[in-house]
């Protein structure tokens, strides 16, 4: 029997299929344990980065807010302390007029008045200038009022009363001197545009000559009751439709006789006009000022009536000379 020995086959070791050698990961701002983990084995070119240098971003700077821009008070020959009181005291002083104009001027002019007197219609505009330009035959010049839902009467609106004055012709009569005076300069081929501000600047100052010198005669002929101010306002600026009218005629070229015809007859519209109008002011028909004004006084207020007619005469020679 013979006996065969048999050796047993060698051994196959598995060729390893994963690299021989991984680099370790350099550092990077997500891995802060110098660390970098990937789910699966990085690709070859991850791995070819990885042996080369690194190069972390540029650091950018996070920027400052500018500060707020503070004078220089030194170059004022001030220091802060002194700089900052002084605006305190301004402030102080701005909110103080502030307070002031609304305790002492917001009864005065409120936004309902002003409401109440643009409260105008295309045919009362027409009718008014044809009462403003031709006065002689109109009649009553008494004021309409109404009575509220509280029960309490106040004037009705100028589109309801052509006797109500307004603030829409006053105004629009206004901003048509400025712009016919600088026309009529311009003609004379001596227009400058100083001459639109010196002509609203003549017109406002005759329009508040006018307004004080009323309400300091009502208030020496102890006229109580003497009506609103923007009532007293918008009777004085009536006096630019006939204004305009005379510049008109100057812009024609018309003889210098009819042109101060023109000019008389304007005024003479005006100061009835005026006159008719500020009778309910001086001298009210309401029932609670029958009997109150003795004669004597009634004929100073008739008087001062007369003065202001005339004085239209003054104030319309000063806004006609552009």
């Amino acid at each position: 029997m013979s006996y065969y020995s048999r050796s047993p086959p060698p051994l196959q070791h598995p060729v390893p299929t994963h690299p021989a050698f991984i680099p370790e990961p350099p550092s990077t701002p997500a891995s802060p344990q110098g660390y970098q983990r990937f789910a699966s084995s990085p690709p070859q070119n991850q791995q070819y980065a990885a042996r080369t240098q690194y190069h972390p971003p540029p650091f950018q700077p996070i920027p400052n807010p500018q500060p707020q821009h503070i004078p220089d008070f030194a170059a004022w020959g001030m220091n802060d302390t002194t700089a900052q009181f002084g605006m305190h005291l301004g402030q102080t002083a701005v909110a103080a007029g502030q307070d002031y104009v609304q305790k002492n001027f917001a009864g005065m002019i409120q936004v309902t008045m002003l409401k109440h007197h643009f409260n105008v219609s295309n045919s009362y505009v027409m009718h008014k200038l044809r009462l403003v330009i031709f006065p002689w035959r109109h009649k009553p010049w008494t004021r309409k009022v109404r009575r509220t839902e509280a029960g309490h009467t106040e004037w009705q609106p100028p589109r309801d009363d052509i006797n109500s004055p307004d603030l829409y012709i006053p105004l629009m009569a206004l901003v048509t001197y400025i712009l016919v005076a600088a026309f009529q300069t311009g003609l004379q081929e001596r227009f400058h545009p100083q001459i639109l501000g010196s002509s609203a600047t003549r017109a406002l100052l005759v329009v508040l000559l006018d307004f004080l010198f009323v309400q300091c005669g009502c208030y020496l002929l102890n006229v109580q009751g003497t009506g609103q101010v923007v009532d007293l306002i918008a009777y004085g600026g009536y006096k630019f439709v006939g204004v305009i009218l005379t510049l008109f005629a100057g812009l024609l070229n018309l003889n210098p006789t009819i042109y101060a015809l023109v000019f008389l007859y304007a005024f003479a519209a005006n100061a009835l006009f005026i006159l008719r109008s500020l009778r309910s002011v001086v001298l009210p028909d309401s029932p609670a000022n029958v009997g109150t004004v003795n004669p004597a006084s009634r004929k100073r207020r008739i008087s001062f009536l007369f003065l202001e007619a005339v004085l239209q005469v003054v104030y319309m020679g000063i806004l006609v000379r552009v």
